[in-house]
């Protein structure tokens, strides 16, 4: 990362070890520079006065509120700044509130980092777009507005953590989240190794897309299963 150039961003995220898997991610992968992490509004608000960044990592349900109010603010709107908004929020009138307010885009949890990357990708491109033309016609605008994040080749992320991979892993308990499944299971499934497997189960834990179970038997040692976490909305009160 070119530090002289990169570009500041700030995330508002309550829950410190995701927050920090996606300060990771950015830095890594992109010239970007986080400024700041915040877990609650407030802190939110401190930070986007201080710094002024030039993108905001947004989630929505927080502490103090929800994190969609932040993007009508005065405070955001009074300087260059965009907003990928990432929160379990679903719900059709959240996201639509969130996209007529101005966000850059929305991608629901859990994060996939496949994704992520295809945002922040598309973001960039915007960024160099707008300080490099002047003038534009009807082609170069559908360009501009028509970035489709599917189009993005995945590229290898944190942690020796390939995307495809990951998918293929993530598939598995997306098509039976009320399944318990062993590593044997899913490395069968999935056609890789026990221990690549292992690698992606924890990494999936860490983010927080799947949660473990302990099996007791009467002879042995227990055993570990794995079962997709199903999101709950946080209450914003």
């Amino acid at each position: 990362m070119n530090n002289s150039s990169a570009l500041d961003v700030v995330i508002v995220e309550d829950e410190p070890h995701l927050a920090g898997l996606h300060r990771d991610f950015i830095e890594q992968n992109f010239n970007l520079r986080v400024v700041g992490i915040a877990a609650t509004l407030e802190q939110a608000r401190s930070l986007l006065r201080l710094h002024q960044p030039r993108l905001v990592l947004l989630d929505n349900y927080l502490p103090d509120g929800q994190g969609v109010d932040l993007i009508d603010s005065p405070l955001l709107k009074s300087f260059d700044c965009s907003v990928i908004f990432i929160t379990a929020a679903s719900d059709m009138q959240t996201c639509s509130h969130a996209m007529r307010s101005g966000a850059f885009d929305y991608i629901i949890k859990p994060v996939s980092f496949h994704r992520l990357r295809s945002s922040l990708e598309r973001f960039m491109q915007l960024v160099q777009t707008l300080r490099n033309v002047k003038v534009v016609d009807q082609r170069a605008l559908d360009k501009l507005f028509n970035l489709p994040a599917s189009d993005t080749p995945p590229a290898p992320s944190a942690k020796g953590i390939e995307p495809n991979t990951l998918e293929l892993v993530q598939r598995v308990f997306t098509a039976k989240p009320d399944v318990s499944w062993s590593v044997e299971q899913v490395v069968e499934e999935v056609g890789i190794s026990k221990t690549t497997g292992r690698r992606y189960l924890e990494y999936c834990v860490e983010m927080g897309f799947i949660g473990v179970e302990m099996q007791y038997g009467n002879i042995g040692h227990p055993r570990r299963l794995y079962r997709k976490i199903v999101t709950e909305e946080k209450s914003s009160s």
